[in-house]
């Protein structure tokens, strides 16, 4: 990869390179966008085949954000913090320290959070050094697990979804198939339940699929048969890249709707499923509720606001597809095209975003 080829490609403003001999501090900081306002993403904890990967994977997910944050109506850029090490050996005090250093010397242009491989009591060591760190612990003014907000956003992205696919948002009596049963299904299992779902579990924890039967009265099948269940909604929230080509063909469905990050192992396989005429709802609309929630700890949590934004993912899963039809392209790319679109009329009124005492009343950062 030839680095400013890239990000001039993809538009990025900014990578951070940061070293520090003494806590072993070897990470990376991706600033794509920050049009909307500061860049909001999670630092991850990654045992990189090589530092190529690492300044990849950074710049990938730091743009993923930008599109994230912006098709969730949030008034935040993208950005992501990567940390070469193993999280089970590699963690100390010392090195979150020094990361949280270095993020305090951006002065607000990028704002961190927990992400695969980082914990909450890491983001409280980052909040020793900077105030610019959400997903702290409820001492710190955070609202907890996330895992039950993201549900209910995906639960009612699913809702709208199926609007669009049977004429009528209504869950009560639909066979949804749903593949992965962590916390964030557990808590979905439980809204469609309540509406009278039909629901199909597998996983390859049998605790959690044992628990879901019980709770839900679920009906549980082998992890490779869900692809083949007979459902009028598939539901991935475990693994990315499912959806691809030994799979696609397998589907049994009118709507994919999860958590699961990353579904589309390809672009091209969100077309095959609009050849198909499957409704797909994409993933990073659906599954926004949780950036929605931390992002709401920014002003001061509020659980009411947060759960009212968390509410509009029906109304965004709707607009994607009024995009669709009025451009004449598959939902993965309307899903692009609206986020590009939010950003592009802000980006007509202001120009990079800029941290100044005058903007930091908008923030709640402690």
């Amino acid at each position: 990869m030839i680095i400013f080829d890239y990000m001039e490609k993809y538009d990025y403003e900014q990578l951070v390179f940061c070293h520090d001999e003494t806590s072993g501090l070897k990470a990376i900081i991706c600033i794509h966008d920050t049009t909307l306002g500061p860049a909001l993403g999670g630092t991850r904890m990654w045992t990189y085949d090589s530092e190529a990967d690492a300044i990849e994977d950074a710049l990938r997910l730091g743009r993923g954000m930008t599109y994230k944050n912006a098709a969730a109506g949030l008034n935040l850029g993208g950005g992501k913090t990567v940390v070469i090490g193993d999280p089970k050996k590699d963690k100390s005090e010392e090195l979150f320290r020094s990361l949280g250093r270095f993020i305090q010397g951006l002065n607000g242009r990028y704002i961190t959070a927990e992400d695969v491989g980082t914990t909450v009591e890491d983001m409280d060591i980052i909040h020793e050094e900077t105030r610019f760190v959400t997903g702290v612990s409820p001492a710190f003014g955070s609202s907890g697990n996330p895992s039950p907000v993201t549900a209910y956003g995906v639960y009612r992205g699913m809702k709208a979804a199926a609007k669009v696919a049977f004429g009528d948002d209504s869950l009560k009596n639909r066979v949804i198939a749903i593949q992965g049963v962590g916390h964030v299904a557990y808590s979905l299992c439980k809204h469609l339940h309540d509406e009278g779902a039909k629901i199909i579990v597998t996983d390859i924890n049998k605790e959690n699929v044992d628990c879901a039967v019980q709770e839900f009265g679920a009906e549980a099948v082998h992890p490779e048969e869900i692809y083949d269940v007979e459902c009028d909604i598939f539901s991935p929230c475990a693994l990315g890249a499912i959806i691809n080509d030994e799979t696609i063909n397998r589907l049994k469905c009118k709507v994919v709707a999860g958590s699961a990050n990353n579904q589309l192992k390809e672009e091209r396989h969100g077309d095959l499923l609009e050849e198909k005429g499957i409704v797909y709802a994409p993933d990073y609309v659906i599954n926004a509720g949780g950036v929605i929630n931390v992002a709401d700890e920014l002003l001061g949590y509020n659980r009411e606001r947060a759960m009212k934004k968390v509410e509009g993912i029906y109304g965004n899963i709707l607009k994607v597809f009024e995009i669709a039809k009025r451009d004449g392209i598959p939902s993965y790319l309307a899903a692009d095209r609206m986020a590009e679109e939010r950003i592009e009329k802000i980006r007509k009124t202001r120009s990079n975003f800029l941290q100044n005492e005058r903007s930091l009343i908008n923030f709640n950062l402690k």
